[in-house]
């Protein structure tokens, strides 16, 4: 009777111990793994690669179009006789881009120009006369830096000026007052722009630049800006 007992126990001792091991395995196995190192940079790469393919295509809907209509003002210091101080040109600025690719397009450009010239004292009482210039340019342009948000493109314009500087001297004429004669010649302009994404078709320009006209057989070098608003379409 005793021998029984004493197996009895055994057994049941047994059998309390094989469910706990049991239930020690199942709970090993069903635990959760800490992420390893290498899973870690699968995940960074995988969200690296989504931002890329976001901002790519970004890029793509916003510089895709075909066409970019730009309307705006300028500011130039001139020089509108040999011996005359600058003048402060303001303009008004339009023009029409066809691009070729998302890059590459060619620009042509139409400005209106107006300012007062000082000539100085003379016999004839006119001392700041009004005068103007008409620019009909073409070139290229070219991005070489673009974002969802922004762009830095440059432009190399080139075409005719029409001057008018005898329009306001009363008959007196220009050359009586220092000023350059009236006439057509040479205009070149090379600018860098920078470009500000209001949308992906819509955009702000500002456009410092060197501007070059050949006025009575001489190179007048101005520098000044122009800001437009522009306007993408055509896919």
């Amino acid at each position: 009777m005793y021998s029984f007992r004493r197996i009895a126990l055994l057994l049941a001792l047994a059998i309390c111990s094989l469910t706990a091991l049991e239930a020690q395995d199942s709970s090993s196995s069903t635990a959760p793994q800490a992420p390893t190192a290498a899973n870690q940079t699968s995940v960074q790469a995988r969200i690296r690669a989504r931002r890329e393919q976001r901002r790519v295509a970004a890029i793509h809907d916003t510089y895709a179009h075909t066409y970019e209509m730009n309307l705006g003002m300028g500011y130039l210091r001139f020089v509108p006789g040999p011996n005359l101080q600058r003048v402060t040109f303001y303009s008004w600025d339009t023009g029409l881009t066809r691009y070729h690719n998302e890059r590459l397009g060619i620009t042509a450009d139409v400005r209106g120009y107006y300012g007062t010239a000082f000539v100085g004292l003379n016999p004839y009482g006119l001392t700041r006369p009004a005068i103007s210039q008409y620019d009909f340019l073409i070139g290229p342009t070219y991005r070489f830096y673009m974002q969802p948000k922004y762009s830095i493109s440059a432009r190399v314009l080139g075409g005719a000026a029409l001057g008018n500087f005898s329009g306001d001297t009363n008959g007196i004429g220009p050359k009586n007052l220092g000023l350059y004669p009236d006439g057509t010649t040479f205009a070149a302009s090379a600018a860098v722009s920078g470009e500000y994404n209001l949308t992906s078709n819509m955009s702000f320009r500002l456009s410092p630049e060197y501007h070059f006209v050949g006025f009575g057989s001489t190179v007048q070098a101005s520098r000044g800006f122009t800001t437009n608003l522009v306007y993408r379409f055509g896919k």
